[in-house]
């Protein structure tokens, strides 16, 4: 099946379906959920030159997302990555995590940092496949269990930027 990665406004329609499937999931995978309450990914900090948010297609219908958000000059922060459950299993979330390092680079970060909460194994099996290390607590999110970073490679991804195409829809 093609998939395709976009760069999206968080307003538009998809980034807006899959960021409240994701709230929908984390309400139901830790009894409650108030993005409130969460650490913040406003429109302005998922827009350049602050972010980016990235909605993945699978045969045109919106699959995953996920957004990076300016911390300091050199460190962004990954928000709101999911994959749709249907869609999982095929490498969707390592291709969007891949992503979402490229446009932080091309944001000029140099380092990324994330947190998840205690639940969402699959997540962290994904983070520390990547590359990502545990670090201590970072933001004050509630709901977080674990904080991690990961260096970014200058020139990292260039193959895989050809065959993932990153546009502003």
């Amino acid at each position: 099946m093609p998939t395709k990665v976009e760069r999206v406004r968080l307003s538009h329609p998809d980034a807006a379906e899959m960021v409240e499937r994701y709230f929908e999931e984390l309400r139901e995978r830790l009894g409650g959920f108030e993005p409130g309450r969460s650490t913040t990914a406003t429109p302005d900090e998922m827009e350049p030159p602050h972010g980016a948010f990235l909605v993945m297609y699978e045969d045109g219908v919106p699959v995953g997302c996920g957004g990076v958000k300016r911390c300091d000059a050199d460190t962004g922060e990954i928000k709101r990555m999911y994959v749709a459950r249907a869609a999982r299993g095929r490498g969707h979330g390592r291709r969007i995590l891949e992503a979402l390092e490229r446009a932080a680079a091309d944001l000029g970060r140099r380092r990324l940092v994330l947190d998840t909460a205690a639940p969402l194994t699959e997540a962290r099996g994904l983070y520390e496949a990547a590359g990502y290390r545990p670090i201590p607590a970072y933001n004050e999110n509630p709901y977080a269990a674990f904080w991690y970073a990961k260096e970014l490679a200058t020139g990292a991804g260039e193959a895989e930027s050809a065959r993932v195409a990153i546009l502003l829809r």
